[in-house]
């Protein structure tokens, strides 16, 4: 069972003649963010190098949740281009332009066109939590284990 939230979007001039972004399939839980890059200047992503591309929008979240920016899996498998900062996280208060940090791990490299779907976006939630200072915590199973510590 899915929800709906209401994000308000605002496209900036740069935006100018891309779609917003949409979710491609019902229940697809992201959607795709495009490069807002001009058609003269498309980026050219060499292997090992990145880049900070804009999308040419702002959005005001609702108190409570957060936009997760996210790889897209075809980019990955077939060109090695992916989220640096996977998930990016946007905040409710922030108003600014969302950009992708995107890297290529490729061997070529790749070129991000205007319009190009280069990451995805969730809305997801949002739970703070308030941190109690304890002296001692409690005992598990698995105990301070950590890397690897389950076998597996």
């Amino acid at each position: 069972m899915s929800s709906t939230v209401k994000v308000e979007v605002q496209q900036l001039p740069h935006g100018a003649g891309l779609p917003l972004p949409a979710y491609q399939t019902a229940h697809a839980a992201g959607m795709d963010l495009l490069a807002a890059v001009p058609d003269s200047a498309p980026v050219i992503l060499e292997p090992g190098k990145v880049a900070m591309v804009p999308t040419a929008l702002s959005i005001a979240l609702p108190p409570g949740y957060e936009a997760q920016v996210r790889p897209r899996s075809g980019l990955a498998a077939k060109h090695g281009i992916t989220v640096l900062n996977s998930p990016g996280t946007i905040d409710a208060d922030y108003r600014g332009e969302i950009a992708v940090i995107l890297i290529n791990h490729g061997s070529a490299a790749f070129t991000i066109k205007r319009g190009e779907r280069i990451a995805q976006m969730v809305i997801a939630p949002v739970s703070q939590a308030e941190l109690v200072l304890v002296q001692a915590l409690g005992e598990t199973e698995r105990g301070s284990g950590g890397f690897g510590s389950t076998g597996r």
